[in-house]
């Protein structure tokens, strides 16, 4: 509810209609995201002899890691330069133009030459290709949870704004399904050989859906209201570091612990539990596939109820859930049979749905509108540095280093303990209307 003598929400923002346009085209751009980084880290250990080739698999896995956590290098370049956009212009049009960045992208990763036909030059095509991807991804979607925030009724952001981290998942299930069944279909040979381009080339439909409806959706109604009472800010980036360093920095301890929740949960799992506890990757495959569904629908609940509860506890049950669950699960994996390994990882992966979708509206919040999309990119950006890019590549180089296998455990609770403790300084916003 509104705090008293505060602005009425603009109309428009009261009509479901919006508000559920709005979550849908949040959520197809998501998706398109998240099944690219989940489609090359669910086929990293594929791909990893063939663009870097020699008879150490461990320094090749390594490697492709590597790789996939430059992608998030260039994430806090393009938020600010995207995001500087969204502030300046409005967010529709840099959303459109994130999700078709994206896209092309992926799909080009479906084209390399591998190292046996190109040298050297194929992995320095997949580094520079990665890069590009972090780009853009680096204000897609930071721009969807801004968009969703600023087109939903204050007293049900949280249940819209969930949308946002359902488009994480599904494009995380859809790329673990994808993989599943290339991987069913081709012979190891034919998958080295040609197959591992395909889940690549898939992303273009899933891009053009996407762009249909980014394209059907009209400006928020917040920023719509923002811009009859006050001019866009001329340096936004300025802005956001010299007045909301504090929020900043709360926002990108939050995000670290979510990002490390989700890159280790769900896209490391599945090198951990083919390559370490030498599970088929067949079942690997729909294991993760299955279980990302699953988080994808308990996602609107949580975020409805962090529109009762409030966000600030909403996230610390899942913050708490992690430090709690994470090593005795992981531990009952290690010599289970399937069904039981899958049982742990769904046990274990409970918090995620929590933080997830509680999260992205949370980040939302925090910021004011003139400067929400540079705010949350700057944050989000850096907080998923940490989190996500490092997360997959420590974790296999902690376990190759002492050769114990709770090890990314231990780093996944640290990161919860880290971002529960960050919990005590975040302002509530829960039902508040956002600061213009």
């Amino acid at each position: 509810m509104a705090a008293a003598g505060s602005d009425s929400p603009p109309e428009t923002a009261e009509n479901p209609a919006v508000s559920r346009k709005a979550a849908i085209a949040a959520c197809t751009g998501t998706a398109v995201e998240y099944y690219e980084f989940g489609v090359y880290g669910y086929m990293a250990a594929v791909i990893a002899p063939l663009f870097f080739p020699g008879g150490n698999p461990t320094a090749a896995l390594l490697a492709s890691l590597a790789v996939f956590g430059s992608a998030f290098l260039t994430r806090p370049l393009g938020g600010i330069i995207l995001g500087r956009l969204g502030d300046r212009i409005g967010r529709r049009g840099v959303l459109l133009t994130t999700v078709i960045g994206m896209g092309v992208s992926t799909a080009l990763i479906g084209f390399l030459p591998t190292a046996a036909q190109a040298g050297i030059i194929a992995p320095i095509l997949l580094v520079l290709i990665r890069l590009a991807q972090g780009f853009f991804a680096g204000a897609e979607v930071v721009g969807a949870a801004a968009f969703v925030a600023e087109s939903a009724p204050a007293h049900r952001r949280g249940f819209f704004g969930s949308f946002t981290p359902v488009g994480v998942a599904l494009g995380g299930g859809t790329a673990a399904c994808v993989c599943g069944i290339v991987t069913l279909l081709l012979s190891p040979e034919a998958l080295q050989a040609w197959g591992w381009r395909i889940p690549f080339f898939l992303c273009i439909p899933l891009v053009l859906l996407s762009c249909k409806m980014r394209h059907n959706v009209e400006e928020t109604p917040e920023y719509q209201e923002f811009l009859k009472k006050d001019q866009p800010p001329a340096a936004p980036v300025r802005e956001v570091l010299s007045k909301h360093l504090g929020k900043v920095a709360r926002v990108v301890i939050l995000a670290f612990g979510q990002n490390v929740g989700y890159f280790i949960g769900i896209v490391f799992m599945n090198i951990y539990l083919t390559t370490y506890l030498k599970f088929e990757k067949s079942h690997v495959y729909w294991m993760i596939a299955s279980i990302s569904f699953i988080v994808a629908a308990m996602m609107p609940f949580w975020g409805g109820v962090s529109d009762r509860l409030g966000r600030r506890r909403t996230l610390a049950i899942g913050f708490t859930g992690y430090i709690v669950l994470v090593i005795p699960m992981m531990m009952l994996m290690n010599g289970a049979p399937v069904w039981l390994a899958a049982l742990a990882l769904l046990v274990a992966t409970l918090p995620m749905p929590i933080i997830q979708s509680v999260g992205y509206p949370t980040y939302a919040e925090q910021f004011p509108t003139r400067i929400r999309y540079t705010g949350m990119a700057i944050a989000i950006n850096l907080g998923a540095i940490m989190g996500g890019g490092l997360a997959p590549f420590m974790s296999s180089a902690l376990i190759s280093a002492t050769d114990n296998l709770l090890m990314p455990g231990y780093f996944l609770a640290g990161a919860a303990l880290l971002s529960l403790l960050s919990l005590l300084f975040l302002k509530e916003t829960a039902g508040h209307q956002l600061e213009r």
